[in-house]
């Protein structure tokens, strides 16, 4: 797998802990949109487009199986994110 194109939008809101939204691309054939750049008390990470359920919790509707491959995908946003506020 190949993350061919990484987008990123800055959050308008500086007060936010959501710092921007990205959409990757993987192989130029699938987009994953909607993944947020939230700052945590350890720094930035990500967190993957998600739904509410029935029961009021929150389930991602697509991520990473792979350690080798969420790591992939967060360096990848991460960066695009950092070029993007300087």
């Amino acid at each position: 797998m190949k993350i061919t194109n990484v987008t990123v939008r800055k959050s308008e809101n500086s007060e936010s802990n959501v710092k921007g939204i990205s959409t990757i691309v993987l192989n130029d054939e699938f987009a994953i949109h909607d993944i947020r750049i939230i700052e945590g008390p350890n720094g930035l990470f990500i967190a993957m487009p998600s739904r509410k359920t029935n029961k009021g919790e929150y389930k991602d509707v697509v991520h990473p199986i792979k350690k080798e491959i969420r790591e992939l995908v967060h360096n990848a946003i991460i960066e695009a994110y950092e070029k993007e506020v300087q």
